[in-house]
């Protein structure tokens, strides 16, 4: 079993503590210190009590679907970039279990297959190129479903979320839904790393002086609350990131960001090297999850069921 090193743990540490900060920072104001971060945390840690995993059953036939030597050995290794809810997150700290969409579903889809997880916390970016080394069976991270990831890695959808964009509340610059780049010229734009948010903003970069405006400008960060902190404290002015996770940041009176808006769907899947024998079972596994009515309620549990899917697929095309 390969675990993270201190170095990534300490970068996972720094990424948790990161992305409270803006809201300790807020809720702290008119109140106590010492109480100030327990209620900070509870706003944006707490955990639905429905769940809809505890009841999957493993269906043979489906089981039968992966390698004789994964079935005899009844584990899949799951590189997992834990980063902030409604995917990811640790509700109780970065030493106890995570908790999110994707955590739920990774869960049941092992249930079904009748196999335990090894989930090794890894950052984004990390990931994609250890599948082929074969450190990790497959990864897990809302990984978007793109032309060029095609190219090196299969995936197995199971939601459809995207790309949009938030900015703090207040902000006047920037203030209805972003559906061109010009909109943002002249803005200093903050993203993950390593995503497909920094790979679009990047291709067009050349939009704005095509247009005879100011270029936008952007920062890449390695941690998701680096880029809360930046946008708190007016560094950048605009966050690119997923649909769901800003929407549900969004959500959060304590975080004071707004939402401007879808701007372009992706599918989501579960990653994996070229050519991976796993795919057909994990893809089964998510259909099943989806007849027995499972999906419906861990969607229904974080939030999310607008972005459902009717059938997993493998390797579907980009959204255009």
């Amino acid at each position: 079993m390969n675990l993270p090193g201190n170095g990534t743990r300490t970068r996972l540490r720094t990424a948790a503590a990161l992305a409270l900060l803006p809201l300790l920072a807020l809720t702290a104001c008119g109140s106590g210190g010492g109480g100030a971060p327990a209620v900070a945390g509870a706003q944006v840690s707490s955990v639905p009590a429905d769940d809809p995993v505890a009841g999957v059953q493993t269906v043979d036939s489906i089981a039968a679907l992966l390698p004789a030597e994964v079935r005899k050995a009844g584990t899949l290794r799951v590189g997992s970039s834990v980063g902030a809810p409604p995917a990811a997150f640790y509700p109780n700290g970065q030493d106890k279990p995570p908790a999110g969409q994707d955590i739920d579903i990774a869960d049941a889809v092992a249930k079904v297959l009748g196999v335990k997880l090894e989930r090794q916390d890894a950052s984004f970016e990390t990931i994609l190129p250890a599948l082929g080394s074969g450190k990790y069976d497959f990864g897990t991270g809302n990984f978007g479903v793109t032309t060029e990831r095609l190219k090196t890695i299969d995936f197995v959808t199971y939601i459809n979320d995207g790309q949009g964009f938030a900015v703090k509340t207040g902000n006047t610059t920037l203030t209805t839904q972003v559906s061109d780049l010009t909109q943002l010229c002249g803005l200093t734009i903050g993203t993950g790393a390593g995503t497909t948010f920094e790979k679009t903003l990047t291709a067009q970069k050349g939009v704005c002086a095509a247009a005879g405006k100011k270029p936008y400008e952007v920062k890449v960060f390695s941690e998701t609350g680096a880029v809360t902190t930046a946008l708190q404290q007016g560094r950048i002015d605009v966050v690119m990131s997923t649909i769901n996770g800003l929407r549900h940041q969004a959500a959060q009176p304590a975080a004071q960001t707004a939402f401007l808006g879808e701007y372009h769907r992706l599918d989501v899947g579960f990653a994996f090297k070229k050519g991976s024998p796993l795919t057909p079972a994990l893809q089964a596994a998510v259909n099943e999850l989806i007849k027995n009515g499972t999906y419906a309620r861990i969607l229904k549990k974080w939030g999310t069921t607008a972005s459902a899917i009717d059938t997993s697929q493998i390797n579907p095309a980009e959204h255009t």
